[in-house]
């Protein structure tokens, strides 16, 4: 009982010492089909070119867009409209996939560069006309954002 004791105030003086976890290896890629890699790429080089004309055309004319701390965006119209500042550099990467019939998901990472993940996405398709098109399209960091961080951790 006495080591049981010692081991978990250990362990809370570890948890409290503000030490950060550590950060697990990130999960590896894997390779899509040439049909759905077509979405990543050209998702990646419309939000570079700063292009949201380009880039809503990507979505389904009633798709969504749900972005971390941002209520839902839906419509080519309007996700056009919440994308028409946005852009810069971004690299996506798959780490899995599906796809039956016609419709299909990608879950992936995503991050300024090839070799850093910032956060994370799941791309739900649905295949129109022969061409996969995003339906909808939720992300969100890797980050805690500071409010959501102190409620988490006064809720524990």
């Amino acid at each position: 009982m006495r080591k049981t004791l010692i081991s978990f105030f250990l362990l809370m003086a570890l948890a409290s010492s503000g030490q950060e976890a550590i950060t697990p290896a990130p999960l590896p890629s894997v390779p899509l089909p040439p049909a759905l890699d077509r979405v990543l790429r050209d998702y990646e080089h419309a939000w570079q070119a700063h292009d949201a004309k380009q880039l809503s055309t990507l979505f389904a004319e009633d798709g969504f867009v749900l972005t971390n701390g941002r209520p839902p965006v839906r419509g080519r119209q309007a996700i056009r409209d919440a994308y028409s500042k946005g852009g810069g550099p971004l690299a996506l990467r798959a780490l899995s996939y599906s796809t039956e019939g016609s419709v299909g998901y990608i879950i992936g990472a995503f991050g300024r560069d090839a070799t850093t993940d910032s956060g994370k996405f799941i791309l739900t398709l649905r295949k129109s006309g022969g061409r996969w098109l995003i339906t909808a399209d939720m992300d969100n960091t890797n980050r805690w954002p500071a409010a959501a961080a102190a409620t988490t951790t006064t809720q524990r």
